[in-house]
């Protein structure tokens, strides 16, 4: 119990220290984000979603996405930044599904579609019942989960079955380019709103600081 309390506190404390945007110099961040706007992201990638099915990132993704990284044991950054999110979908004037779409990676190969299944069923029937198939929740394999965090420049530590992450979602266009970051655990709905039209039209927004 001890040694998890340790763990929330650290993570919390490399969230405060570590969740903004690194957009110079070489990409040496061991934890946190180094953005890659206007960069495509893997399309090719395979996970599982909630329903154990094997899909593509070029299946997904048709629409505005916005990404999170989580896992879904986490004790820490994970919920609270779910939470963010449903609140997020649950105010803005933009229909899930329709304007745009979300999809939650687990960075842990030790998660698994049931997992996945237990956590979107938490989420969505708080934030977006009638809306549910628009918000994705995807497990893989740990060369995957490499290559899709790479590709978005968020980077995690492990510290023995837990991590030490960033907290962020990020906007990507119906072509798959990062447009936007946008960093803690709550989201004005305006910023959101502005980040989906700019994905619906592959234009990027720096982040203001």
């Amino acid at each position: 119990m001890k040694k998890r309390f340790i763990l929330i506190f650290i993570a919390f404390w490399f969230y405060a220290g570590n969740s903004f945007a690194q957009t110079e110099g070489p990409d040496t961040t061991e934890v946190g984000i180094t953005e890659h706007l206007g960069s495509k992201i893997p399309l090719d990638l395979k996970f599982v979603n909630e329903n154990s099915d094997s899909v593509a990132l070029r299946q997904l993704i048709n629409k505005p996405t916005v990404f999170s990284f989580v896992y879904f044991d986490c004790p820490g950054l994970c919920s609270p930044l779910l939470e963010g999110v449903g609140n997020v979908i649950e105010k803005t004037d933009l229909t899930l599904g329709k304007d745009y779409q979300v999809i939650t990676i687990s960075f842990n190969f030790r998660d698994n579609p049931e997992k996945a299944k237990r956590k979107k069923e938490t989420f969505t029937k708080k934030y977006s019942k009638d809306k549910s198939e628009g918000w994705i929740f995807l497990t893989t394999d740990s060369g995957t989960i490499f290559r899709v965090t790479n590709a978005f420049g968020y980077r995690v530590k492990a510290q023995g079955l837990d991590f030490i992450h960033p907290s962020a979602i990020v906007v990507v266009s119906p072509e798959g380019m990062i447009t936007r970051y946008l960093y803690g655990i709550s989201f004005l709905p305006f910023d959101l709103k502005m980040a989906v039209i700019e994905a619906g039209k592959e234009q990027t927004r720096p982040t203001i600081q």
